[in-house]
C-alpha cells in the first residue's frame, strides 16, 4: 500500500495488474525515446567543426539561448548508466577537464554574436556535484566571463546525495541555483546492489531537507522501473518514500538495457531483468500511485505537482522535449559544452566527441570538438514537430503541422490510417488528429510516424 499523510492511499491491485492485456506490438517493440528528431543515433559525420562554426555565427544578435555543461566524471560508476561518463578517483582529470572546458567556452563564444540572452543553464553528467566548492566557483566564473546571465530564470544541477555536502550546496545557492535534480532510481538494497549504486532514503531525505532549508523549492527526482531484481513491491516501497519527501517533479524512466552501447551494463545479466509484461505493470502501478497522491502526469514519463512549472507548461500547451527530457525551456538555441554534449540550432544538431580524451585533443588544438550531427531538412522539421507534439500532448493535429510547413497532408493521413489499423488499442484518428490512448503507447505510435526509423530496432530500448 502507498499512503501518505493527508494524501490518498493507493493499494496496487496485484490480481488486476497481473492480467492486464498488452498488445505484442508494445511488449516486443524497441523504439527511440525521441528526445530529438531525428534521434541521436542517426547523426552522421556530415556535420563537423565547420558546420558548427557556421551555425554559431548564424545565431541572431540578442537571441535567447540555453546552455548545457556536461561534467563526465563520477566517483562511482553505476552499472545501469548508459551516459558518457568515466571514473575519477582523484581530481587531476577533473582539473584537466576544467582547463579544456574554459578553452571551449571561450572558443564557442568567439563565434557567437555580441549580445545574447541566456535563459537557462543546466549542469549534467556524470556528477556535477563531484566538483569541490572552489571548482564550482571556477566553473561559474568561466561561464560569467563569456555569457551575460542577467535575467537568467533557470539554473538546474544534477545532484548526487553521496557527492554533495553543505559547502557545495551553499556555493551553488550563491551562484543562483533554482532547481535541483536528484537521482534515486530505487531505494531497495537488493536492487541497488544489482545496479552498483547504494543510496539510502535517509541520505536522500537529508539532501532534500538541506535544499529546502536553503530556499530551493524546485526539486526533481529521477526514478527507474524495469531494473534488475526490481518488482512492483520494491517499486511501491520506493514510491512510498519518494511521495513522503514530496519532490515537485518526478521523472519515471524505463531502464534501457543496452549492453552493446554501455559496457558497464554487461555486469547486469539478462536473466535478472523483469520481463516486458512486468515492466509495463510496474509503470502502470507507479502511474496510478503518483496520480492518486496528487501528481499530474506529464507526457510519457514525467509527473509534477500542480504548481510546478512543468505542470503549468503542460496546461498552457508550451511543454517542450529535449535531451534532458521534458522542459519549459523555450530558447530555440541550446549550446552544449564538454564531451558528448549536443547543441541544437534552427539548422540542426551538433554533437561533441564523446570520449573525454578526443574532446580534449580537439579543444587543445584550437578546434571545435564537433564530430557528428544532423542538418534538418524541411521534412525533418515537419516530422520533428509531429513527434514532439505527440510526445508532449498525447495527440497531434496533422493538418496544423502541414499548414506550418506547407506540406502535403494526404501522405500523413494515409500513414495515420495505417497506424490505427495496426495498433487499434494504441491510437485513434479523429479527423486529422491522431490521439494516443495511453502514454505507454506514445513512443510506439511516434515510431510508426517516423519515416526514417531504421530496421535495426535492437539498437533502441524497449518501447515499454
Amino acid at each position: 500500500m502507498i499512503c501518505v499523510k493527508d494524501k490518498r492511499c493507493f493499494v496496487p491491485d496485484q490480481a488486476l495488474m497481473k492480467h492486464i492485456p498488452f498488445p505484442s506490438a508494445l511488449l516486443e517493440a524497441r523504439v527511440p525515446r525521441y528526445t530529438s528528431f531525428p534521434p541521436a543515433n542517426r547523426f552522421s559525420s556530415d556535420v563537423g567543426p565547420a558546420q558548427m562554426a557556421s551555425w554559431l555565427d548564424a545565431v541572431p544578435d540578442g537571441a535567447p539561448i540555453s546552455l548545457y555543461i556536461h561534467v563526465p566524471f563520477c566517483r562511482r560508476l553505476c552499472w545501469f548508466c548508459a551516459c558518457h561518463t568515466q571514473g575519477a578517483r582523484t581530481d587531476e582529470p577533473v582539473d584537466r577537464y576544467l582547463e579544456h572546458l574554459e578553452e571551449e567556452i571561450a572558443m564557442v563564444r568567439a563565434q557567437l554574436p555580441a549580445k545574447l540572452h541566456v535563459t537557462a543553464l543546466h549542469l549534467g553528467g556524470g556528477t556535477p556535484t563531484l566538483l569541490s566548492p572552489d571548482r564550482l566557483d571556477r566553473l561559474a566564473a568561466m561561464i560569467a566571463a563569456s555569457f551575460s546571465q542577467q535575467g537568467q530564470k533557470d539554473f538546474s544541477v544534477e545532484i548526487d546525495p553521496a557527492e554533495c555536502d553543505a559547502a557545495r550546496l551553499d556555493r551553488l545557492i550563491a551562484q543562483g541555483l533554482t532547481r535541483a535534480s536528484i537521482g534515486v532510481q530505487d531505494f531497495d538494497p537488493t536492487v541497488q546492489s544489482a545496479i552498483g549504486r547504494h543510496q539510502s532514503a535517509e541520505l536522500t531525505a537529508e539532501t532534500v531537507q538541506a535544499l529546502r532549508n536553503r530556499g530551493i523549492g524546485a526539486i526533481n527526482f529521477d526514478l527507474l522501473y524495469g531494473l534488475p531484481l526490481q518488482s512492483q513491491a520494491t517499486l511501491a516501497a520506493t514510491l512510498q518514500n519518494v511521495i513522503e519527501m514530496r519532490p515537485d517533479r518526478i521523472a519515471l524512466y524505463g531502464y534501457a538495457h543496452v549492453p552493446w552501447m554501455s559496457r558497464r551494463q554487461r555486469l547486469i545479466p539478462d536473466h535478472v531483468l523483469p520481463d516486458t509484461q512486468e515492466r509495463v505493470m510496474q509503470a502502470s502501478m507507479a502511474r496510478e500511485a503518483l496520480i492518486a497522491n496528487g501528481y499530474v502526469p506529464i507526457g510519457i514519463d514525467h509527473y509534477a505537482l500542480p504548481h510546478d512549472a512543468l505542470a503549468v507548461a503542460a496546461r498552457a500547451g508550451t511543454l517542450r522535449r529535449n535531451f534532458q527530457g521534458y522542459t519549459t525551456d523555450q530558447a530555440p538555441t541550446l549550446i552544449g559544452f564538454g564531451p558528448s554534449a549536443i547543441s541544437r540550432f534552427d539548422q540542426g544538431y551538433a554533437q561533441n566527441a564523446p570520449a573525454t580524451g578526443q574532446w580534449q585533443s580537439a579543444v587543445s588544438g584550437g578546434a571545435l570538438a564537433t564530430v557528428r550531427g544532423h542538418l534538418l531538412s524541411r521534412n525533418d522539421r515537419l516530422h520533428a514537430d509531429i513527434i514532439e507534439t505527440l510526445m508532449c500532448r498525447g495527440m497531434v493535429d496533422l493538418a496544423d503541422c502541414c499548414t506550418r510547413y506547407e506540406a502535403d497532408l494526404a501522405p500523413l493521413i494515409r500513414c495515420a490510417h495505417k497506424v490505427v489499423e495496426q495498433l487499434p488499442d494504441a491510437a485513434k484518428l479523429e479527423g486529422t488528429k491522431i490521439v494516443v490512448s495511453s502514454p505507454l503507447y506514445t513512443r510506439l505510435v511516434a515510431s510508426r510516424l517516423d519515416p526514417g526509423l531504421e530496421r535495426q530496432t535492437d539498437r533502441f530500448s524497449e518501447a515499454s
